[in-house]
């Protein structure tokens, strides 16, 4: 008996072993994994500008770059990311940071109020790096969210950190906020007097970032866009039975409808395209019901689907007849935050090379294997 008793100890002992071995190894592959995606954009997209910049790459073509506040946002959120991994470094993310800074919006009649929000796109025109005057709200909540988190990443830097922060979201409370539809415009150029003041962009809506201001600055209002905007973007998915919501939307106070034709980016703003393919990402962290039932009806539509192509209409046709993983990442994303069923084009998503091409669909990806990627991916 004694003999059996240590058999079945030992036996034990070895499957304890084997499951530990297991699981270390399939941590440490979905890292490398995670890794490889992340070195792939930070490669391929990242550009030094001098010592103390740098920029993504907005652009295609890597001879003609083109920066967007959209973009710096997301190099931001990535890196800091990256730098909880141990992946990047303080430099790093302060190398992006500096860009920002030096790219902030000026507003008046001769440009002479300096404002925290950032210059919505930089290009090259006549040999010079020049910028366009104007802001767009979905970079500059993605740059306030992303130091909101760094100040924990690099708590030396905190206090610097947060001190931005607060002054970028003073500002666009102040230059991107409407106070009548306590909703957030699409950018400072919107003003009072302006038609889009009611212009909501679908993607903005970002429940989790509009928390986190909250719990820094204590500004109410932070919570009363988060309601707002999550209840107008109720009302949009309560209008399709595939549950999809549009680039952008008019709004007020009690309701919002899609927008028609061509309002301020192409003739699909109110279609679920380039913007709105956004929007499982942007909600699926958040805990708030409204956010999770219109998230739970987007992944019930995608889920239907043999494939997912680039843009759909309200009722859920495939605008277009390529595939892209713009859309994809996101819906993948929020599949995984919501726990479903592993989905094979998922697997596959993640495990290909990361394109050198096309800076959206990398952009995406990698936002997303940083922020859910875990074993299964590995398997």
């Amino acid at each position: 008996m004694k003999h059996l008793k240590f058999i079945w100890i030992f036996l034990g002992l070895v499957s304890l072993i084997y499951v530990g071995t297991l699981t270390s190894v399939r941590f440490k592959n979905s890292n490398n994994v995670q890794y490889k995606i992340y070195e792939a954009w930070q490669q391929g997209y990242v550009v030094k500008q001098d010592k103390k910049q740098s920029f993504v790459n907005t652009s295609n073509n890597k001879a003609k770059p083109v920066a967007l506040s959209e973009g710096q946002g997301y190099g931001l959120y990535i890196t800091q990311k990256a730098g909880a991994k141990g992946w990047a470094k303080r430099k790093d993310f302060d190398s992006l940071l500096n860009y920002y800074l030096a790219h902030r919006d000026r507003i008046g009649k001769n440009n002479e109020t300096q404002t925290a929000l950032m210059k919505w796109r930089q290009s090259e025109k006549n040999g010079k790096w020049t910028s366009e005057d104007n802001s767009a709200t979905d970079g500059d909540i993605f740059i306030a969210y992303s130091l909101h988190q760094a100040a924990k990443v690099w708590p030396k830097r905190a206090a610097y950190y947060k001190k931005l922060e607060s002054s970028l979201t003073r500002d666009i409370l102040k230059y991107e906020y409407n106070s009548q539809t306590q909703a957030l415009t699409v950018g400072d150029w919107v003003t009072k007097k302006s038609h889009y003041d009611r212009l909501m962009r679908t993607s903005d809506v970002a429940p989790k970032f509009f928390e986190a201001f909250y719990q820094a600055s204590g500004d109410k209002r932070w919570l009363s866009i988060k309601n707002t905007m999550l209840d107008r973007m109720t009302d949009l998915s309560r209008k399709q039975q595939a549950g999809l919501v549009p680039d952008f939307a008019w709004i007020n106070t009690t309701n919002a409808r899609p927008v028609k034709g061509k309002v301020v980016s192409s003739e699909n703003d109110g279609d679920y395209y380039a913007n709105a393919c956004r929007v499982p990402m942007m909600l699926a962290s958040s805990d708030d019901p409204r956010a999770q039932a219109v998230v739970s009806k987007i992944i019930k539509f995608f889920h239907g689907q043999g494939e997912i192509y680039a843009g759909y209409s309200l009722d859920g046709r495939p605008l277009k007849h390529y595939q892209s993983d713009s859309f994809k990442a996101p819906i993948f994303y929020a599949n995984n935050v919501h726990k479903k069923k592993q989905d094979l084009r998922e697997k596959k998503l993640f495990s290909k090379e990361l394109t050198q091409k096309n800076y959206y669909d990398a952009t995406l990806i990698t936002m997303t294997a940083l922020d859910t990627m875990n074993d299964k991916f590995a398997k």
